[in-house]
């Protein structure tokens, strides 16, 4: 039970020093991040920079500045408009997100929900023109795995921030499928095939809709739900990820 888990969480923290989840050191409350991230191991996490792929948001190398995409997305077909990342899926990022979605730390929703809003500010991402926050769904399997979609929790934060409604009434996850990291390119994009639904046309039609989740890979994920997105009429769909 959650109620359960942050109590337990509580008590450890009372009995237990706190530590930096990436490094393990003990955290000193004048030098970390929310009191949860130690300042070096929060700078350490690799940002992307500019050049930006125009599909997936991966910085692009010399040679494909004047192309604005990656080669990757110029071999594939997605279904959103744009994706953006602020960091890099490596390092301590990685670690943190791990921690966040796998061992049940929602906490850090907020520390790495501040990288997110960062970059929204930073880049002047057009959220403004977004009609509302869409997280991207779990089966309802994996949500009692997990008792928390971190999809949801990061979202939460960005609607704070910037005034912009959560729905997650409007998309389901209609199929069970397996973890996408235990899976190449290829099997990814079987696996989520078809696996989102919308509820209902009404409400999305002629939207703008920022679909939130938390790492975007091969895109697999995020394209086939914002396919079931444009198929009830949503009108552009942009995807936010923490990392990529």
């Amino acid at each position: 039970m959650p109620m359960l888990r942050d109590i337990l969480n509580g008590f450890l923290d009372f009995v237990y020093p706190k530590s930096c989840p990436v490094c393990r050191d003990k955290l000193l409350p004048e030098i970390s991040v929310d009191e949860l991230i130690c300042a070096p191991c929060w700078t350490g996490i690799k940002r992307n920079l500019p050049p930006f792929c125009h599909c997936c948001g991966r910085q692009l190398t010399k040679e494909r500045f004047s192309k604005n995409i990656c080669n990757e997305c110029a071999r594939r077909k997605v279904h959103f408009d744009r994706a953006f990342s602020p960091c890099s899926y490596e390092g301590a990022v990685k670690k943190l997100i791990h921690e966040f979605k796998y061992k049940g730390k929602q906490r850090l929703g907020r520390p790495l929900s501040r990288l997110m809003i960062e970059f929204i500010k930073e880049y002047n991402l057009p959220i403004e023109y977004m009609d509302f926050i869409l997280p991207v769904p779990l089966h309802k399997t994996r949500l009692r795995e997990r008792e928390f979609n971190q999809a949801g929790v990061l979202s939460s934060f960005l609607s704070e921030e910037f005034a912009k409604p959560v729905r997650d009434d409007i998309l389901i996850r209609h199929r069970h499928t397996r973890t996408q990291t235990e899976l190449d390119p290829g099997q990814r994009l079987k696996n989520v095939e078809a696996c989102f639904s919308v509820r209902s046309k009404e409400g999305i039609q002629d939207k703008n809709v920022l679909l939130v989740d938390d790492v975007l890979t091969t895109s697999a994920t995020s394209s086939e739900a914002a396919l079931a997105l444009k198929k009830a009429g949503a009108n552009i769909v942009f995807v936010l990820t923490l990392a990529n």
